[in-house]
């Protein structure tokens, strides 16, 4: 790397531990790697930057300064082994999910196939294009709410599609409301995983980090005054849609590892295997459960 560049780095560095940027350097890797086009492990190998392309990363610095997503800024969210395209309208994929669908690969693979599995709240595409292509032989029904949102999310599976083929699986889209019974009435008692990131955050609580608050779409984040209302949408939802002994796992806020599992508990009749699971900070990040056998929904 030349001194140029190593100036910029050093500077746009500072920056960004000043304005509380949680991961400063690899932030300020990240948006020099992008403006100069290549890999952030192939920085030391630039020799030349152009001034214009100096000023855009002092530009990009000085945003996400300002908090704006570091995913915003290069248009680029990493999950698991995804390369998603993100950007204002659609909520950005966070590493815990990764351990939500992991939970959920691990029950998909155990099943012949072809599988079934439905990814309710499904943003940018995270978790169905995760689970579609880790394991061959599933259809999902990605089902999102929101304009902007689903656009990113067609955009992603498009973007995907060779690599869905190559494993003969499939991701649907589907645009509408997660907790409308009749949305996905003709998969009732046929899909083996249900997998949902609703938004969770009660109403009257303002998101900690300003890269959420000010930048993740509301839609995404809140959900009445427990942020539980799209939760209990859910878990009705999944009663019906799963088969006897389909799986499910849904994501929680951390102050959440009791009111979510009792949703389920509240089913007791629907629900079995009613487990909390932590996450990579060992919070409590989400609930799993098991459609009972040959038991009815009740109201």
């Amino acid at each position: 790397m030349n001194s140029k560049l190593g100036t910029a780095l050093s500077k746009a560095t500072t920056l960004l531990i000043e304005a509380n940027v949680s991961s400063p350097q690899v932030d300020a890797e990240l948006l020099l790697a992008h403006v100069v086009g290549v890999d952030r492990t192939e920085l030391a190998t630039v020799i030349v930057i152009t001034d214009q392309q100096l000023l855009d990363f002092e530009n990009l610095v000085a945003r996400r300064a300002n908090r704006v997503p570091l995913q915003h800024l290069t248009g680029v969210a990493y999950f698991r082994h995804l390369e998603l395209a993100v950007g204002p309208g659609v909520f950005v994929p966070r590493p815990e999910t990764e351990l939500l669908v992991e939970a959920a690969i691990r029950y998909l693979k155990n099943l012949d196939s072809p599988r079934i599995a439905v990814d309710l709240c499904a943003g940018s595409g995270a978790i169905a294009l995760s689970l579609a292509l880790e394991v061959p032989g599933t259809t999902v029904h990605a089902v999102e709410l929101s304009d902007d949102a689903v656009k990113w999310l067609a955009h992603n599976v498009v973007d995907y599609a060779a690599q869905l083929e190559a494993v003969d699986s499939h991701v649907v889209v589907h645009h509408g409301n997660a907790g409308n019974q009749s949305l996905l009435s003709d998969l009732a008692n046929r899909v083996d995983a249900v997998v949902s990131n609703p938004p969770y955050i009660p109403s009257q609580m303002i998101p900690r980090d300003p890269e959420a608050r000010d930048h993740d779409p509301a839609i995404a984040l809140f959900s009445g005054l427990d942020g539980l209302d799209v939760a209990h949408e859910v878990v009705l939802v999944a009663a019906n849609l799963l088969k006897p002994g389909g799986f499910i796992g849904m994501e929680h806020a951390d102050v959440q590892g009791q009111s979510m599992p009792a949703l389920f508990q509240d089913m007791a009749n629907v629900w079995s295997e009613i487990t909390d699971n932590l996450d990579y900070n060992q919070l409590p990040r989400f609930t799993t459960a098991i459609r009972s056998i040959n038991a009815s929904v009740g109201r």
